[in-house]
């Protein structure tokens, strides 16, 4: 994985000010470093900015970037954050075609297929990634995006400059591009928060290319190109055939994902997920007779201090250690302190630019940290949820009936802090619901689908363009930011594709949410671990951790500069931190109590005194 960032015009020479701007490529890849470690370099032509940092995985010697490569006198270049897990196959189509590869990286294996078959060559790729590609005979630039959203790639104009980076950060390097939040950027933060609208970047005139798509930047303007989206059909596969290719789909994913010229590891929870992806990668890695690493996490103190609730019923440790003993893996325990995890609040806004999903991403940013000095490479379990039907909203009567996001059903939480002034020009209420209703809108319909399971189909879609990329922002971020490159087998867009057709009576069968994994892993996992009911990512229970949080709250509330204190009331805020909290009521998805509700607010406000935004309203 790697970080790139880069502009591109024109309407004028940047070799005019070849100094000037070889310092901005060089000023981006300062800010991206963490993401790239290993390597960097950049290159700079009249129209072309390129500027990368790479950490290494595959091709370890000859895979720098940019990357450039001559033909009938023209240069070609290319940047490019991923992995593509189809790369032998795509080399012996081009070799065939009469193309000569240099390196053995699936980067050159990218910018040739471009340069054979033009834009729409990315349909062939299976992968995760973030590419631009420096086209000379059309003298244009091309962004993509992979089909699930997993590498993340922003972009913005200064004037007639499109410049586009891996994180919001690089696109500041360019002079002329600043931080400013309008209402919309601001309901994004207070309304929506920690979820963004699909391809808005929050600060105003910052875009995100969308999943599945790609943009051509030439001097005419930017066009936006959709090359994948779902398909609603039919399905016409009967249950045995549905378990069967689902296994088939799930296991040579996990397999495909496993290439690297370094170790890799698996994070493992101990859940069917997790345990499954590891399951695979133990027997993969036994056949060349080597033994993985595993990780799993948890908080300091919680075997006393866990309680249970509807939404986290068990407790891990238990099931990872009968599923490290099952894999025979060299397991490691890892536990973050509370102290750690308010810390690293801080840390976590610079990794995203923005607000995230508070202790959930600071723990997991420490985790990651922690996993780096052993590994580059993890698999996870992320995504199985979102496609299999995890989630309590796609089985409980009341997500059925709610009428907007169901993993925040209830707006109240959101504004039990804000001023009375700023809720009204807000609009909550309704910035949200024309939020839901404009993704509606977009799900791909089936006709003649009986009502029940066309709202499921709504209730998945939701989940696949909203909670699914918060979760895989939270995971590149996270893992980046040590220079740690977490992959994701569940978000393959074969997987995607297929289930999402899958009628809930297969998904679900005999009332067992995500029972088409279960049977599709059996025989990989032992019984405990794949019935286990679902239990999501730990927060702590140490009530020490909300005092810390309130203690910090406090002080903030003191401090006349703080500029949170514009949008949040002082005595509502007081009055709240005075209230009993409640730790089996989430405010976002399943997680977010009163503590992470705390924790976002410190967060909002360290990130609006970090990247001084003007705000305009």
């Amino acid at each position: 994985m790697c970080g790139i960032s880069g502009f591109f015009q024109q309407k004028q020479s940047f070799l005019q000010k070849e100094a000037f701007y070889r310092q901005i490529l060089d000023s981006m890849n300062l800010a991206l470093r963490r993401r790239g470690p290993d390597d960097e370099g950049t290159f700079l032509s009249s129209h072309f900015g390129l500027a990368h940092v790479r950490l290494s995985i595959v091709d370890l010697v000859t895979g720098h970037q940019p990357m450039l490569k001559k033909k009938e006198g023209r240069t070609w270049g290319i940047i490019y954050n991923g992995e593509l897990y189809n790369t032998e196959e795509l080399r012996r189509e081009l070799k065939t075609l009469g193309h000569d590869f240099c390196t053995t990286s699936d980067t050159e294996v990218i910018l040739c297929a471009y340069m054979e078959y033009g834009p729409d060559f990315v349909k062939r790729l299976n992968g995760i990634f973030a590419i631009a590609i420096m086209d000379p005979i059309k003298d244009r630039l091309v962004l993509y995006r992979d089909r699930a959203g997993v590498k993340p790639l922003f972009y913005g104009f200064a004037e007639d400059t499109v410049i586009f980076s891996s994180e919001i950060k690089g696109l500041f390097c360019f002079p002329g591009l600043r931080p400013v939040l309008d209402i919309d950027g601001l309901n994004q933060i207070f309304s929506i928060g920690p979820a963004r609208t699909r391809g808005n970047g929050v600060f105003r005139g910052v875009s995100e290319v969308l999943p599945g798509h790609y943009l051509i930047c030439t001097g005419d303007g930017v066009r936006q190109e959709c090359y994948w989206k779902l398909e609603s059909r039919p399905h016409e596969d009967s249950y045995e055939e549905t378990v069967e290719k689902t296994r088939f789909l799930v296991e040579d994913s996990v397999r495909r994902q496993m290439v690297s010229d370094v170790p890799i590891c698996t994070f493992l929870s101990g859940g069917v997920d997790s345990s499954l992806v590891s399951s695979i990668c133990a027997r993969e890695l036994e056949k060349k007779n080597r033994q993985f690493m595993t990780f799993s996490f948890d908080f300091v103190g919680n075997k006393e201090n866990f309680r249970a609730s509807s939404f986290q019923p068990s407790q891990d440790r238990p099931f990872v250690e009968q599923m490290a003993a099952y894999l025979g893996s060299d397991h490691h325990f890892l536990e973050c302190s509370t102290e750690d995890q308010a810390e690293l609040l801080k840390d976590s806004v610079l990794a995203h630019d923005l607000p995230p999903m508070a202790d959930v991403d600071s723990s997991m940013l420490y985790f990651c940290s922690k996993v780096r000095p052993f590994c580059k490479v993890t698999l996870t379990g992320e995504c199985a949820d979102e496609i299999f039907g995890g989630y309590p909203w796609f089985h409980r009567a009341e997500c059925f009936a709610a009428r907007t996001f169901p993993w925040t059903m209830d707006l109240k939480a959101r504004q039990v802090l804000l001023k009375d002034e700023f809720l009204r020009e807000l609009g909550m209420e309704q910035y949200v619901q024309e939020a839901y209703e404009a993704s509606l809108a977009q799900v791909p319909a089936l006709h003649g689908e009986p009502e029940e399971e066309a709202r499921r189909r709504e209730i998945s879609y939701l989940n696949l363009c909203w909670f699914m990329q918060t979760l895989l922002n939270r995971m590149d971020r996270a893992s980046m930011y040590s220079g740690l490159e977490a992959r994701v087998p569940f978000a393959d867009h074969r997987i995607i594709e297929y289930l999402w057709n899958v009628p809930w009576e297969m998904k679900a069968k005999d009332g067992v949410v995500k029972n088409l994994l279960r049977q599709a892993g059996r025989g990989r996992l032992p019984k405990e671990i794949l019935f286990r009911r679902k239990s999501p990512y730990p927060k702590t229970y140490d009530r020490n951790y909300e005092a810390i949080l309130a203690g910090k709250v406090r002080e903030m509330l003191e401090d006349s500069q703080a500029p949170v204190l514009r949008f949040i009331d002082r005595e509502k805020t007081l009055r709240f931190l005075s209230s009993p909290s409640d730790y089996g009521k989430p405010w976002y998805g399943q997680l977010m109590a009163a503590p992470q509700m705390m924790a976002y607010v410190l967060q909002i406000d360290y990130w609006l005194r970090t990247y001084q935004a003007d705000i305009c309203m």
